[in-house]
């Protein structure tokens, strides 16, 4: 009985990988590789990050804040519509798209540019949250989040190899955005507009792009079969 269950767990992950293995020979799957996965989700990734608040800041410079709010809102649109047509699931879009509308919404009826752009922050601290309590339930939101990156299949998705390896990349990004998130939020209370963007884009493109190559280098080495080390 004590060595049952071990067997047992060797021989799943060797028929797992078998599995992987011909759904890479027969062409189901390409391998994965850093600059293929890059270069998959980091202009997305992009696009969905940094766009929308770009075009409310100048919407605001220009005409005030309700032209800012529309702005941003015609661009996450156009993303939303963007993302769909070239065949992506867009995830992030589409909860991003759900979330502009409640936030276009009060920024309006409150008329302040303070609690509009304090949404999304405190938002981010939602998702941090988030990260570390599914990493704590063992559904790390790390691995739901890259499959936009990547077409992992659904067996794979559920081995124990894909939830440990994407729940620890869940705290890492969970305690850094609790940890953004409090700093821009310090900031735009007691700063003005222009250095709580700039606060915006330090703490934002790049420490994420550092993360995001961290994030798909780990993936792929944490989950290549134990025989290509």
């Amino acid at each position: 009985m004590t060595t049952a269950a071990p067997q047992s767990t060797l021989a799943g992950r060797e028929i797992g990988r078998q599995t992987l293995d011909r759904e890479l020979s027969i062409g189901t799957l390409t391998k994965p590789t850093f600059r293929g996965v890059l270069l998959t989700g980091l202009p997305g990734f992009l696009r969905e990050g940094f766009l929308p608040l770009g075009a409310f800041y100048v919407g605001l410079r220009l005409s005030g804040l309700g032209v800012g709010i529309a702005a941003s809102v015609a661009v996450s649109v156009l993303i939303f519509l963007y993302e769909r047509r070239a065949g992506r699931d867009a995830l992030v879009v589409r909860l991003s798209l759900a979330f502009v509308a409640l936030q276009s919404a009060v920024g309006l009826v409150a008329h302040s540019a303070v609690v509009y752009l304090a949404q999304p922050v405190l938002a981010n601290a939602v998702w941090g949250f988030a990260f570390l309590i599914s990493a704590a339930i063992r559904r790390p939101l790390a691995g739901a989040l890259a499959c936009a990156w990547y077409p992992f299949p659904g067996w794979f998705r559920q081995t124990e190899q894909f939830k440990r390896v994407y729940g620890v990349e869940s705290v890492i990004w969970g305690v850094y955005m609790l940890l953004r998130s409090a700093l821009r939020l310090a900031v735009l209370l007691q700063g003005s507009l222009e250095s709580f963007l700039l606060v915006v884009l330090l703490t934002g493109t790049p420490i994420m792009l550092l993360l995001v190559a961290w994030s798909i280098r780990y993936a792929i080495r944490g989950l290549a079969p134990p025989q290509t080390f």
